[in-house]
């Protein structure tokens, strides 16, 4: 990958490439799961734990190999308790296998009595793959490393996906019995079909009509395929189940989000976490939310937002951006560029345009006027602004924090509001305003200004003199 981020950390659809593998493995309902780390072992070992604490892990030791990867595996499960019944063994780079596949890989082989059963898929171009040689009953003679394949075998397009069910005995027995003498010096899984056939072990294959599914992503160029196929299904699925996506190619939405009914996403709109967008909302055009619920009806345009949430009827946008913490209530609005933290906006109240809210509690029905602004940060600490219930805030007012304004109360245009505001009073703070006549022609002469000035005076003049005259 080229990356200090380990290979299965890599994330598509909001889910590093193991998690979607611990979530397909995980929904078998498997009496143990196991994990076999090696590379950057503590940070992926963390990651799983976050994910999966009932996952086992296991390292690795230096033996190289697929084979010996699941020899430690089985060997770890069996000190606690001998495993019987069936292994799966399946990889943290294939993120688009699903557990309806695992099942049914799971079903043939218990179902046909076999030793193994291997997932295969295939492809019109097999290269780098491992060949699934066949016997002329069908069953599976043996399975070859692309490497280690002659130029009839090349010629084979079935591959093994490396994803199998194994009857756990014969696995237990069939690994003691493989080497690393093969061209890369590797213990080998995919000997054990071999070893198992030739114990008198039935060794079969299930094709996956999906070759998606046992794609696996070794570059940024295949985890970007992964991701936009990944991302086509997810689309497709929310429309079949009653989205309107009026753009899929530019819409965007992770395998956590949640969308109900009858939610129309505009084009370029991308979902990410655990967002949630509830009946009848509009999200779009170009939006990027993450962990934003959105409810009913509600519509959010031309906003980046994360960790917030957009009440019922509620308006957003455009160019919104939403920090962790805001909270919009029912039918309220957070208008054209308009910054939130930290704030939550009672029912009915608007923040219509060009502002910055943060740290503050704004009630019911209060409208804040364009250009308003939070002084949160005194530099070293953050502080509140509470503003009440029905409250009407004039143009470019600044609430230095920690302030309040109670209910019904108004505050005058250009106010900077440093004590607190009694319920319906004004609070006013205004100079009078003083005009300096001829400032511009003697201080700043010469320029632009002081010419049209000039004209201005001269031609205001002209008309004071005529109309004075009688004549």
């Amino acid at each position: 990958m080229k990356s200090r981020t380990p290979k299965i950390l890599h994330r598509i659809g909001g889910t590093s490439m193991i998690g979607h593998a611990l979530a397909a493995a995980r929904g078998l309902a498997p009496h143990e799961m196991a994990v076999v780390v090696r590379h950057e072992r503590d940070r992926v070992a963390a990651h799983i734990a976050e994910l999966d604490a009932g996952a086992t892990i296991v390292d690795q030791d230096d033996i190289p190999g697929t084979g010996r990867a699941v020899q430690v595996a089985l060997e770890a499960l069996d000190a606690r308790a001998t495993v019987e019944g069936t292994v799966v063994v399946t990889y943290g780079d294939v993120p688009l296998l699903d557990t309806a596949t695992l099942q049914h890989l799971v079903r043939i082989h218990e179902d046909e009595g076999n030793a193994v059963t291997v997932l295969t898929a295939v492809l019109d171009d097999a290269s780098g793959y491992g060949r699934i040689v066949r016997a002329e009953d069908g069953t599976v003679s043996g399975i070859v490393e692309h490497k280690d394949a002659t130029a009839e075998q090349h010629a084979i397009t079935e591959i093994n996906s490396g994803i199998y069910a194994f009857d756990a005995a014969v696995l237990r027995h069939s690994l003691t019995s493989v080497d690393s003498n093969n061209a890369q010096g590797e213990m080998y899984l995919t000997d054990v079909p071999a070893i198992a056939r030739s114990a008198g072990g039935r060794v079969a294959a299930v094709v996956s009509s999906d070759r998606w599914q046992v794609e696996g992503a070794n570059d940024r160029v295949q985890l970007a395929a992964l991701g936009a196929e990944l991302n086509r299904r997810t689309v497709e699925h929310w429309m079949r189940a009653g989205v309107t996506v009026v753009d899929p190619s530019s819409t965007w939405i992770d395998v956590g989000v949640q969308l109900d009914e009858d939610v129309t996403l505009l084009p370029g709109t991308q979902l990410h976490g655990a967002t949630q967008v509830a009946r009848d909302a509009v999200v779009g055009p170009d939006c990027t939310l993450t962990d934003v619920v959105i409810e009913e009806g509600a519509k959010v345009v031309r906003t980046h937002g994360s960790g917030a949430r957009i009440g019922a009827g509620a308006t957003v946008g455009p160019f919104t951006y939403l920090r962790p913490g805001t909270v919009l209530g029912e039918s309220g609005k957070i208008g054209a560029f308009y910054e939130t933290k930290n704030v939550t906006i009672g029912r009915g109240s608007k923040l219509s345009h060009l502002g910055y809210a943060g740290d503050a509690e704004i009630g019911v029905n209060t409208n804040i006027g364009c250009g308003n602004i939070t002084a949160n940060y005194d530099g070293v600490n953050k502080h509140r602004t509470i503003i009440g219930n029905e409250v009407r805030t004039g143009s470019n007012t600044v609430f230095v924090a920690p302030v309040s304004v109670g209910d019904g109360a108004y505050t005058g245009a250009g106010a900077v509001v440093r004590k607190d505001v009694p319920a319906g009073a004004l609070a006013v703070v205004a100079a009078p305003q003083r005009n300096m006549d001829g400032w511009v022609e003697r201080s700043r002469a010469g320029t632009a200004a002081a010419t049209a000035a000039t004209a201005a005076t001269q031609a205001s003049n002209s008309r004071t003199t005529k109309e004075s005259d009688p004549s």
